[in-house]
C-alpha cells in the first residue's frame, strides 16, 4: 500500500521520546532523561514503561528520570516486553519513556487503588473541568480489577479509560509519582487535552453470532439449542474438528459486546472441551443472553486489522500525531507478527514518526472494558 505524505503535527502540548537497550538500567535511564531535558519542551508528565529485567529497580529509574529530565510527574509500569516509535524491546533490557508538555490543568495523577469503595462518588475532575479519559495499569492479578476499571469509566466525563495490565516475570510495579502493587493506577486528562483511540482485535471470524442457550459458568453446553461442540465442529472445519488439540491452538472463543453498534467483542482461549459431553470451556463467565462465536487469529488477519485501524486513525487525524501511546498483548508483538518489529512498523508507516511509547501487557483495557490480544492505541492528535 502506497501511502502519500502526512501534514505535519498540528500546534499543541509538545511531546519527545526516548529509549533505550542498555544492560544497565542507570545507562538507560540516564540516555533517556538527557534526551528529554534536551529536547526543551518544557515536559511536566512522563509514561516510562521497562522490561521485566529491570522491574527491580523500576523505583531508582524514575527517581532517576524526575532528576535529571526535570519532568516532575511519572506514571507507567512494567512489561516483559516495551515498544516505542518504529521499535520493541522483548525479553532484553529496555526502558521506553514518552514525555509531553501539558496544560497545567489538563492531567491529574491517580494513585493506586486496591478496592471499588477507593472511588469517589461523582466524577473526576483536571483542576476547573471534568476528567475526559483516563490511561490505567492493572495488576492482572488483582480480584477487583474489572469493577475498578468500570468503576473510572463511570467517573470520567466520556466514559473512556484505556491502558493495560503489567506482564512481569518478577515484581509487578505500577508507577504513579510512587510505585506500588495491585489494583490500577494511572492518570487522567482533562478536556482541554485532544485524543484519540483505537482498538485493533486482530481476529476473524471463522462462523456466526451464536445465542448460548445454556451454560455454567465458563462452560457453554448448548448454543441455539445444540450441544455447543456440535456447533464448534461445523464452524471450525473438519480439519480441526478432528484434532481439538490444534484446535485450541488455532481457534478463541469471542463473547460479544451487548449494545455495541460496532459489533464488539472480546476474545478469550478455549481452555477446554469435553467430547463426551458436547461441551465447550472459554476464559470467561458466561451469562444469560451471551452471545459468542468462533474466530481465528494469524500474522495476516492481524495486520489487516491493525491497518484498518490505522487507516481510521489516519483519516481521522488529517496529519502526523504529536505523541501516542500503544498497548499490545504479549500474545501479539514478534510471536504473532513476526521478528524485526514488524507490528510497532505497521504504526510508523501509517501514521509517520512521532513520538510513542507503550508496552506489551497480560491484558488490555479500552472503554470500560478488559480485552486480550488486542492492540490499544492512544494518539494526541
Amino acid at each position: 500500500m502506497n501511502l502519500p505524505p502526512l501534514p505535519a503535527a498540528a500546534p499543541g502540548p509538545a511531546f519527545v521520546h526516548a529509549h533505550s537497550p542498555a544492560p544497565r538500567w542507570q545507562d538507560g535511564a540516564a540516555a533517556c532523561a538527557r534526551t528529554i531535558a534536551e529536547s526543551g519542551i518544557g515536559a511536566n508528565l512522563g509514561f516510562v514503561y521497562v522490561t521485566d529485567t529491570h522491574a527491580e529497580d523500576l523505583q531508582a529509574i524514575v527517581d532517576l528520570l524526575r532528576a535529571r529530565s526535570g519532568v516532575a510527574h511519572w506514571v507507567g509500569t512494567v512489561g516483559i516486553g516495551v515498544c516505542s516509535t518504529g521499535i520493541e524491546y522483548l525479553d532484553q533490557p529496555g526502558i521506553v519513556t514518552l514525555a509531553g508538555a501539558f496544560p497545567e490543568d489538563g492531567f491529574r495523577l491517580l494513585p493506586a487503588m486496591l478496592e471499588p469503595s477507593a472511588l469517589p462518588e461523582g466524577l473526576y475532575a483536571c483542576g476547573a473541568q471534568d476528567a475526559n479519559l483516563a490511561v490505567l495499569h492493572g495488576d492482572p492479578s488483582s480480584r477487583q480489577l474489572l469493577d475498578l476499571i468500570r468503576g473510572v469509566s463511570q467517573r470520567v466525563s466520556s466514559g473512556f479509560v484505556i491502558g493495560g495490565l503489567t506482564s512481569s516475570r518478577s515484581a509487578v510495579w505500577q508507577v504513579a509519582d510512587g510505585l506500588s502493587v495491585g489494583g490500577l493506577s494511572g492518570v487522567l486528562f482533562g478536556e482541554n487535552v485532544s485524543v484519540l483511540t483505537r482498538l485493533s482485535q486482530g481476529c476473524v471470524p471463522i462462523g456466526p453470532r451464536h445465542r448460548v442457550t445454556e451454560y455454567h459458568r465458563n462452560v457453554a453446553m448448548a448454543l441455539d439449542g445444540k450441544p455447543a461442540l456440535e456447533v464448534f465442529d461445523a464452524d471450525v472445519g473438519q480439519r480441526l474438528a478432528g484434532d481439538y488439540r490444534q484446535a485450541a491452538a488455532e481457534v478463541f472463543a469471542a463473547i460479544t459486546v451487548r449494545g455495541s453498534d460496532t459489533g464488539d467483542y472480546m476474545v478469550r482461549n478455549l481452555v477446554g472441551i469435553d467430547p463426551q459431553q458436547q461441551w465447550v470451556a472459554v476464559g470467561d463467565w458466561l451469562e444469560p443472553g451471551s452471545e459468542l462465536m468462533f474466530c481465528r487469529r494469524d500474522a495476516k488477519s492481524a495486520t489487516e486489522d491493525l491497518e484498518r485501524v490505522l487507516v481510521e486513525a489516519r483519516e481521522a487525524i488529517g496529519g502526523v500525531p504529536r505523541g501516542g501511546l500503544y498497548f499490545s498483548c504479549l500474545g501479539r508483538g514478534e510471536s504473532l507478527f513476526g521478528p524485526g518489529s514488524l507490528e510497532l512498523g505497521l504504526i510508523a508507516r501509517h501514521l509517520g514518526e512521532f513520538p510513542l511509547a507503550g508496552f506489551f501487557g497480560n491484558g488490555e483495557v479500552s472503554h470500560d472494558r478488559l480485552y486480550g490480544y488486542t492492540g490499544v492505541l492512544l494518539l494526541f492528535p
